[in-house]
C-alpha cells in the first residue's frame, strides 16, 4: 500500500518516518519529496508498506497525529496523473 504523508516538519527524516510507520507493519520504502533546486523537503512524503491491513491501520492511527510539532495528514496515495 502506498501512503501519502503531508504537513511534514522540515526536520523530519526518512528514518523518522520509517520508525513511526513500522509500529503498524513492515515498511518497504520511505521517500521524502525534495525541491529540485534547493534539495530541501517540500513537506510531504510517500511511505510504501508491504501489508494493506498495516497500511490502513497506520492511516487511521496517524492521520492528525502530532509529529515534530506538526499534525500529519495521512491517506492512501492516489495514482499520479499522466503528464504529456
Amino acid at each position: 500500500m502506498n501512503i501519502y504523508v503531508g504537513n511534514l516538519s522540515f526536520r523530519s527524516s526518512e528514518d523518522d518516518l520509517r520508525d513511526v510507520f513500522s509500529e503498524f507493519g513492515e515498511v518497504e520504502s520511505v521517500k521524502i519529496i525534495t525541491d529540485r533546486e534547493t534539495g530541501r523537503s517540500r513537506g510531504f512524503a510517500f511511505v510504501e508498506m508491504t501489508n494493506d491491513d498495516g497500511g490502513a491501520n497506520a492511516i487511521a492511527s496517524l492521520n492528525g497525529r502530532d509529529h515534530l510539532g506538526r499534525d500529519l495528514t495521512v491517506n492512501e496515495a492516489r495514482p499520479r496523473p499522466n503528464r504529456y
